[in-house]
Parts: structure tokens; C-alpha cells; sequence
């Protein structure tokens, strides 16, 4: 005897005010989803057409179809003037407006063994970078976000894992560090929008990758406060790379092209903003990076544990 058909309608719809029928997350529409059929799977008489596709098939951003009866028909998003949210990498609410205001000159100033090895790892590994990229910002900026997305990612891991192991709260850190691994990732997004890595440079990301991947973790796992500090000073590093850039696109030795499509939703930028418009939010965001890592280490050498201080979620 065949199992009965299960209906079930998905109707997510989120309005700022809560859950409920009307305008999605800060003035964006979500519509609501068509019914989707979930089947057992011994039922034989599923509607699918000829073709053996589904009723109503799920569609990849180039047309083709998602050959599945497991398919939820994604929800349509629009912008505040009716136009179709083209990304599926990140959603409108996911988008916001930098504080710029933030101070790029500042500095933490070694004060003992833990942050001079940290500072001199910096320095050190700054040195063959500058030698191979020197004046290529654009690519030096692609690997430097290849990079620089890993310690959010690791440290955000470790403590999620920590949370499970001890059945404790995380104090927010974990969604801080995992919101600024994210933020790193869509800096990287925007600059392949601009120029695609040749193999070589891809070479160079996929072995450095790896290796500041291990290193980075075992750090993690040996001495938080140590990763913390080392990715505060790596940040400053990123602050004083963009600012070089910024410099050279004003003294017209880089050409200040129009602002990719997804760098003006991400940041919600002007429609005719430019590649500096970019660089400088970009800067922005590795500035706050830069203080939530120095912060997150100076916790913990007073010796408390994150979770006892309140996380910078959605500092920007």
C-alpha cells in the first residue's frame, strides 16, 4: 500500500516587523514560496511531466534544471525599486552601509613576548609579498583575501566546537568571527569581478592557503590570544596595503574603474561609484577587523575567556 502525499506550503515570509505577510528585511520583498510536494519514497504516481523533471523544477542561475524532486523553489527577492536581486552568495539583509568615520592609522605597540613574536611572524612574511606583488595591488589584494578570510573561519570552528563540548555559550563570538570570514570572502567576490587571477597566482593561493591554514589552526588551538593578535597585526598590514592603493589610484597610476554591480549592493554604494569608493570601504572593513582581533586578544590576556566579554557582532 502506497504511502499518501504529503503537502506542505513554505511560505517564509520576513517583514521587519517579524514574521508575517508584508515587506521583507529593511524595505526588501521576499514573495512567498509556491507549494512544494514532498513524496514518500514508494509513491509511484509523483506529477512529474515526460520529461521525468518535476512540476514546478528548480533553476541554476544559467538555466539549467535541478533534475530533483528534493527542490525548494528559492524565494524572489526584490530591491526597493522593484528590481530582481540578482545574488544568490549573499542576501539584502546581508548587505550594509561602512562606518568609514573608523581611525586607519592606529597601531597596537608590542608590549611583551607573546605580541613581538606575533609582530616579527607579521614582518616577516610581509617581506617576500612585497617582493613578488610590489605596485600589483589588484592581485595582491585577491591573495590577500584568499588569506585573510581563514582566521574568522578557524576561529569561529574552534569555538563552535568548544560550545559543543562544554555545553556553553559562545558570549556571540562565534557568529563575530564567522561574520568576519564571511565579510573577508565577499572582499575577495568584488576583486575577481574586476580581474581573474592568471594560474600561477592561483598556484600561489592554493599552497598558501593550505599552509596558513594548518599553522593558523594549530596556533588557535596552542594560544588563542596569540592567532588573535597575529590576525590583529595582519589587519593592519591590510589597512596600510589599501591605503598604498588608494594613493596610486589618486596619483593616477591605477585606473579607477567603475565599481562592480556586486560591491554597490554588498556596501550600498552609489550607482556611479568607482573602484575607490571600493578600496575605501574595503579599508573600512579590514580597520574594524583589525580592532575586534586586537580586542579579542586582549581578553584573554587578562585572562578571561571571550565568552565573558560582549561580541562585536555586525561591527562595521
Amino acid at each position: 500500500m502506497s504511502s499518501k502525499l504529503m503537502y506542505r506550503t513554505l511560505r517564509p515570509v520576513l517583514s521587519s516587523s517579524g514574521l508575517g505577510i508584508g515587506p521583507g528585511i529593511r524595505g526588501h520583498v521576499i514573495s512567498h514560496l509556491s507549494t512544494v510536494r514532498f513524496f514518500s519514497s514508494a509513491d509511484t504516481s509523483s506529477p512529474v511531466s515526460g520529461n521525468n523533471q518535476p512540476e514546478k523544477p528548480v533553476q541554476t542561475t544559467d538555466g539549467k534544471v535541478i533534475s530533483t524532486y528534493w527542490g525548494i523553489p528559492p524565494a524572489k527577492i526584490t530591491k526597493p525599486d522593484g528590481s530582481a536581486w540578482k545574488w544568490n552568495c549573499f542576501q539584502p539583509w546581508d548587505s550594509y552601509k561602512p562606518d568609514v568615520s573608523i581611525d586607519v592609522t592606529k597601531h597596537h605597540k608590542p608590549s611583551n613576548f607573546t605580541d613581538k613574536f606575533a609582530y616579527w611572524t607579521v614582518q616577516t612574511l610581509k617581506i617576500p609579498v612585497q617582493l613578488f606583488f610590489q605596485r600589483k595591488h589588484m592581485c595582491h589584494a585577491m591573495l590577500l583575501e584568499t588569506v585573510a578570510a581563514v582566521p574568522g573561519m578557524v576561529g569561529g570552528m574552534l569555538l563552535h566546537l568548544k560550545s559543543l563540548r562544554r555545553f556553553e555559550h559562545s558570549g556571540g563570538w562565534i557568529k563575530a568571527l564567522l561574520e568576519e570570514a564571511e565579510n573577508e570572502r565577499m572582499h575577495l567576490m568584488t576583486f575577481i569581478e574586476l580581474s581573474q587571477p592568471k594560474w600561477y597566482e592561483r598556484a600561489i593561493v592554493f599552497t598558501v592557503q593550505g599552509v596558513f591554514f594548518n599553522a593558523y589552526f594549530l596556533a588557535y588551538v596552542i594560544s588563542p590570544k596569540l592567532a588573535h593578535r597575529i590576525t590583529g597585526y595582519l589587519e593592519e598590514e591590510a589597512v596600510n596595503s589599501y591605503t598604498e592603493f588608494l594613493k596610486d589610484i589618486d596619483a593616477g597610476k591605477f585606473e579607477n574603474s567603475p565599481a562592480p554591480a556586486i560591491a554597490i549592493d554588498y556596501w550600498r554604494l552609489p550607482k556611479d561609484a568607482t573602484l575607490r569608493d571600493v578600496v575605501y570601504v574595503i579599508r573600512a572593513d579590514e580597520a574594524h577587523h583589525r580592532d575586534i582581533n586586537h580586542y579579542a586578544s586582549d581578553i584573554q590576556f587578562k585572562g578571561h575567556e571571550l565568552k565573558e566579554a560582549p561580541a562585536p557582532i555586525g561591527y562595521h
